[in-house]
């Protein structure tokens, strides 16, 4: 079709922002950040390269994600400790905060719960910011690797430490479920440390090295009581590749803290979403 005479008009209209956010509640990030001057670790995992593990963190603990051996990229599920099925919801944590998500910013669950599952109280990757290539750390955009994207691309390849697949075997065996239940709980992710977004001229998803370096992490208060799930993805820092057994990967670890007594009086765990689910007459 012919570019019309008013393209230029067209494409100068101002955007709008879709979901305008000040009404939306924050977080207390005062109070989480003086309950953080004194915490306590409990417990950690340490995630083997190309697998995945299984984490639980109690309503008002806090939790790390850390780099302990070489730059590595991460891919984080979410779940309601006592109901897999309400779990982390990307897309409309997408949409409420944007593509990338740092410090101050949440992890939403998915209907009819939509609240908060966890808030992210550190990120020493902060510095990072947009990069001239329009890249930025900790994206909501990737879905995950998968065996079923690789198969398709390689013309029938079977892989099976893809993210997918290894957030699949470590749910159940945590829960004690076959792979197929496990399977469906499994979701879109956090893509933690990993360096992405679009490029310019094709509008195409991209990876880039991941700028983490030992001693970096990600910090969160959970929100609700939680089931983690980590996987440390194949494509190690997403330099070259994914779902890769030739990409250098490293272990990753996950720390679970308690705060100091008394430092988080007064504060609950958000109720589920106030709308009725009636969905009209």
């Amino acid at each position: 079709m012919p570019t019309p005479p008013d393209a230029a008009e067209r494409r100068a209209i101002p955007p709008v922002i879709c979901y305008p956010v000040e009404t939306l509640p924050a977080p207390d990030m005062a109070l989480y950040s003086a309950a953080r001057e004194r915490l306590t670790k409990v417990s950690e995992v340490l995630v083997p390269p190309r697998e995945a593990r299984c984490f639980e963190v109690a309503a008002g603990q806090f939790f790390r994600i850390r780099s302990v051996e070489g730059p590595q990229v991460g891919d984080l599920n979410l779940h309601n400790a006592h109901d897999p099925a309400e779990r982390f919801y990307s897309g409309k944590t997408r949409a409420l905060h944007g593509t990338h998500l740092t410090t101050g910013e949440r992890m939403w669950s998915s209907f009819p719960h939509l609240r908060p599952m966890a808030t992210i109280t550190q990120d020493t990757l902060g510095w990072y910011g947009i990069d001239s290539f329009g890249g930025s750390v900790h994206d909501v955009i990737g879905t995950r690797c998968d065996p079923y994207t690789h198969a398709l691309l390689s013309g029938g390849g079977q892989y099976h430490h893809c993210c997918h697949s290894n957030l699949t075997r470590s749910l159940a065996d945590h829960l004690g479920i076959a792979r197929a239940e496990a399977e469906r709980h499994v979701h879109d992710v956090l893509n933690v440390f990993m360096c992405t977004g679009f490029t310019r001229d094709s509008g195409q998803y991209f990876m880039k090295a991941s700028p983490v370096r030992p001693g970096d992490y990600l910090e969160f208060f959970a929100e609700i009581d939680l089931l983690g799930n980590l996987s440390a993805c194949p494509g190690g820092d997403c330099s070259s590749e994914h779902s890769s057994d030739s990409a250098a990967c490293h272990p990753l670890l996950v720390e679970v803290f308690n705060h100091a007594e008394g430092a988080l009086d007064g504060w609950h765990s958000p109720a589920p979403n106030a709308y009725d689910g009636a969905h009209g007459i």
